[in-house]
């Protein structure tokens, strides 16, 4: 399409835009907008409006979508879901989390209110169906999530037990009906669960060992638990996990890796040149090339290692324990160790030969349609969140057939490895996938540079600005510098998930300054700031119109935002009013 055939810009952006340009005085601007449509086929003047407008380093190319500068120019203003358009009301406390179908057509909130509501996606959005869950001793919902089908809708909410001891517990609802067909539980709480397919959703327990050493188990439950628990297992173990120094394993979800060879957007722009002139639109980033460095500054991704047994013989890791304790009575360890220490110590010896290895089937690079990975937030230094684990899910660990409880396990594999580890180096307080499951982002606040965590219960400062990163899934590398923009306030003890989602062009995040963000994939400029009265907890773009964003606070409210271009659409199509003169003569003509 020529750019001069393309909706044009409204003269008062014009008259903004052009003053950034060093060459144009105030009288030439004048003359400029009048004669606008000439100036949108200038591809050189558009093209240096965009780069001092947006500020973006000369080194970014083109979207490789856009036909145009002035295209892409007129994309990032005039499709940003900046519009306020509608505000819901309905919940009465904080709203956590929202949540889309995968046909856009529903969305979920979850709320301190203790209800999950459901709602219509119609121009005018309406409230459906509204479950109060404190019916089964749940002290509030905080996430949802809709299966493939959009037939069963997954959600979570913190527990409370026996002697008000608070746990997780997460809840199938039919949206046929919307009965409750089964309930979980799920501890910590913050695991907040995920659908693995259409009908097997993914749960967590913690088994405590000692005072900062644990064992996480995920586990793979049938969402029609009472219906087919006579003749089929509805619960299996997938995987076993040590956590040491307090840590453990929350925020799981799965990425679903047949996407990756066809992504919506390649972030690399080297690869967006090659992908731009290869004739057969094919992307491949695992290339083992020599030609292909990190930069010092990258985060990546590492695949944990066996570790070398103590004096490096190839001696057990019963020989290993039973060294180490004669070296701390025989005072040949130096510095002494202190209690936590001692206990993560033995810990590592215990599990080192009792600790399956990831298999050689679990590469990046390995093509398979049917290859999952599941990701979730960890540590090994502290108990707040640095670190990111990813574990392969192979095929027949995709059902609750089979044997139960781990039985085809070996008695010395009493857990799982990690297949990959990324270390954040700051306290992560959200993830989200792109739609094409290629690309991870992650929020969050860094320690400082260069501390030293002595004592697991006392993790580092933690910065106000939020850092957003973004990972490669299938290079396992950092492909992003991290954006900027968005700030949080609270310290470790009392961090909390703040929620991001991403579309094709665009990410969203919320923050604890009172405002939700949106950013160009591309770019990696901040394109909106959309205001609340209070912290923004959650942000979701419509799965099928990325014009379409919504916003969850603590104000109690949800915001509806759409770009100026759908507003404009959806004004067009209302009735105009009839003047009231002329009705007024023809009840005179009647």
């Amino acid at each position: 399409m020529d750019v001069g055939d393309s909706p044009l810009l409204p003269d008062s952006i014009l008259y903004e835009i052009f003053l950034y340009l060093d060459h144009v005085d105030v009288l030439s601007v004048g003359l400029v907008c009048r004669q606008w449509h000439a100036v949108a086929r200038d591809e050189f003047l558009w093209k240096e409006l965009f780069y001092r407008y947006y500020r973006v380093s000369r080194e970014v190319p083109r979207h490789p979508a856009a036909v145009s500068w002035y295209e892409d120019f007129q994309r990032l203003y005039d499709t940003i879901p900046c519009v306020e358009v509608q505000t819901l009301t309905e919940h009465n406390d904080q709203v956590l989390h929202l949540s889309f179908s995968h046909t856009g057509y529903l969305f979920a909130s979850c709320s301190k209110d203790c209800t999950v509501k459901i709602w219509n996606n119609e121009l005018a959005i309406s409230l459906l169906h509204s479950s109060n869950m404190r019916l089964y001793n749940w002290s509030y919902t905080q996430f949802s999530q809709f299966n493939s089908d959009d037939s069963l809708l997954l959600v979570s909410g913190v527990f409370v037990g026996p002697r008000n001891c608070s746990s997780g517990e997460i809840a199938v609802i039919s949206l046929e009906n919307f009965t409750l067909l089964s309930r979980v539980r799920n501890k910590p709480y913050d695991v907040f669960g995920c659908w693995l397919n259409e009908t097997n959703l993914i749960s967590g327990n913690l088994h405590r060992i000692g005072h900062i050493t644990s064992c996480s188990v995920l586990w793979l439950n049938n969402a029609f638990q009472g219906i087919e628990s006579e003749n089929v297992n509805v619960v299996k173990r997938l995987f076993k996990i040590q956590n040491l120094n307090a840590s453990t394993i929350r925020t799981v979800m799965v990425a679903d890796c047949s996407r990756y060879d066809a992504p919506d957007l390649l972030l690399d722009y080297k690869e967006q040149l090659a992908a731009a002139t290869s004739p057969y639109q094919v992307f491949d980033l695992g290339s083992d090339s020599e030609e292909e460095e990190v930069k010092p500054k990258q985060k990546v991704m590492r695949e944990p290692v066996a570790q070398a047994s103590p004096g490096g013989g190839s001696g057990t890791a019963e020989d290993g324990l039973q060294q180490f304790l004669d070296d701390i009575l025989e005072g040949r360890v130096m510095p002494v160790l202190s209690e936590r220490e001692l206990e993560t110590k033995v810990a590592e010896l215990l599990a080192r030969n009792r600790t399956k290895l990831p298999e050689l089937t679990q590469l990046p690079t390995e093509a398979s349609n049917k290859k999952k990975y599941l990701i979730f937030t960890t540590g090994c230094l502290t108990y707040s969140p640095h670190q990111i684990g990813i574990k392969q899910i192979l095929p027949h660990q995709m059902t609750t057939a089979g044997p139960v409880l781990g039985e085809e396990r070996r008695s010395d594999e009493f857990f799982d490895s990690l297949d990959h580890v990324i270390d954040i180096h700051g306290h992560i307080i959200g993830m989200g996938l792109s739609p094409d499951h290629r690309y991870l982002y992650v929020n969050s606040r860094s320690w400082p540079r260069d501390c030293v965590i002595s004592d697991p219960m006392q993790p580092p400062p933690i910065a106000e600005e939020i850092d957003l990163h973004v990972f490669d899934l299938k290079t396992m590398k950092e492909v992003k510098r991290a954006l900027r923009a968005h700030r949080a306030y609270t310290p470790n003890d009392e961090c909390f998930f703040i929620f991001l989602d991403v579309s094709r062009d665009f990410v969203a995040s919320g923050a604890e300054d009172r405002h939700g963000y949106i950013w160009d994939r591309h770019y990696d400029i901040c394109l909106a700031k959309l205001q609340h009265d209070d912290v923004v907890n959650s942000v979701v773009f419509s799965p099928i119109e990325q014009e379409l964003l919504l916003t969850a606070s603590d104000d109690t409210t949800i915001k509806v935002w759409r770009s100026p271009r759908t507003v404009r659409i959806h004004q067009a199509r209302k009735p105009k009013p009839r003047k009231l003169l002329f009705s007024w003569l023809m009840n005179q003509k009647s």
